[in-house]
């Protein structure tokens, strides 16, 4: 079955904040984004939601839900990966805090978990994962690199039986603002000390993943230095797709030109920038297709934009998105 292509909802709300000249886009316009582009006949096939406000209340109520999948499900559109509220000030807190706030992470994915149980129940959700992160920062974690890590880990496993029981499974984004996920080493070492592959594996992101490639964060695991040839290119990217493929069960489409950037309340990192933005430093379509190999026996069904700190006159652009979708038929036609 050829792949489902999903646009991610959460660019709308991302270091978006009230009162600045990139305020939140609400749910409804992203969707309307979404289905106006088209490239020769082929359309986005779904979306992936971020499981908080202004887009989605977390405690929102079952008939709520089903109104939201109803509006979903009428634009002719499916619902994919959801991300759950894992962040301090949202529902969540740090996965390696106390005692209470990893209750409050643990809280979080619960309640990722019924909604996505409330959505494939109403039909419009067949497959997707829930995305997770450690909810904390590379400061923080380089206080205790081994026992924070064991902790996060700690707290993962409990999460992905949380997910399990539900008929879910989490994927940790590796993205160098969170803590003990900020290197590709750094994020390996905590997927096999977490140790439970059949409910907590890894989302790969296009962006973030080439900061890995720099050592932005953790300079000891640079796998390329500036000036890199595309040789050295191609044989650091083989280093780091081979020791994360294993794990990764989502996978998000996106560029980046080697900068880091943060707006809002969101830390520093990997910078998403248009498919077509002439500094982009990956070639989309092959790069992906180092992730994408054997995706089948991973549950992998579909993958998913991702342009998160777009300015809003970027985002509100449709040729943004018509751009964007014909990477990602490209993606799907070369995997």
């Amino acid at each position: 079955m050829a792949l489902k292509l999903h646009n991610a909802m959460w660019p709308g709300l991302v270091g978006k904040e009230d009162g600045t000249d990139n305020p939140p886009i609400s749910l409804d316009r992203m969707l309307e984004l979404t289905t106006g582009a088209s490239v020769d006949g082929k359309t986005y096939d779904g979306v992936d939601l971020f499981l908080f406000h202004p887009h989605t209340d977390p405690d929102a109520s079952d008939d709520e839900i089903r109104a939201m999948a109803d509006k979903i499900a009428d634009k002719g559109l499916k619902v994919g990966s959801m991300v759950a509220p894992v962040w301090p000030g949202t529902v969540g807190d740090s996965a390696m805090g106390d005692t209470e706030a990893r209750e409050k992470f643990l809280l979080a994915v619960k309640k990722a978990c019924r909604i996505g149980g409330i959505l494939k129940e109403h039909g419009v959700r067949e497959y997707g994962v829930i995305r997770i992160d450690s909810a904390d920062s590379p400061e923080s974690w380089n206080s205790d690199p081994a026992g924070n890590t064991k902790t996060i880990a700690a707290t993962f496993r409990e999460a992905g039986k949380i997910a399990a029981d539900h008929g879910e499974r989490l994927a940790a984004e590796g993205e160098i603002c969170w803590a003990g996920m900020h290197s590709w080493k750094d994020m390996l070492n905590l997927l096999e000390e977490t140790g439970a592959p059949e409910s907590v594996g890894f989302q790969a992101d296009l962006a973030h993943t080439y900061l890995y490639l720099m050592g932005y964060n953790a300079p000891e695991h640079a796998l390329l230095q500036e000036g890199y040839s595309e040789e050295e290119f191609w044989a650091a990217y083989e280093t780091m797709t081979s020791a994360l493929r294993p794990w990764t069960i989502d996978f998000h489409v996106a560029q980046n030109d080697g900068s880091v950037h943060g707006t809002g309340s969101h830390d520093k990192t990997g910078r998403h920038c248009p498919a077509d933005d002439p500094n982009g430093k990956l070639d989309i379509t092959k790069c992906a297709s180092y992730w994408l190999k054997d995706y089948q026996e991973r549950g992998i069904q579909h993958i998913c934009w991702d342009g998160c700190m777009f300015p809003n006159e970027t985002l509100e652009k449709q040729d943004t998105w018509q751009t964007i979708l014909q990477a990602m038929v490209d993606v799907r036609e070369n995997v």
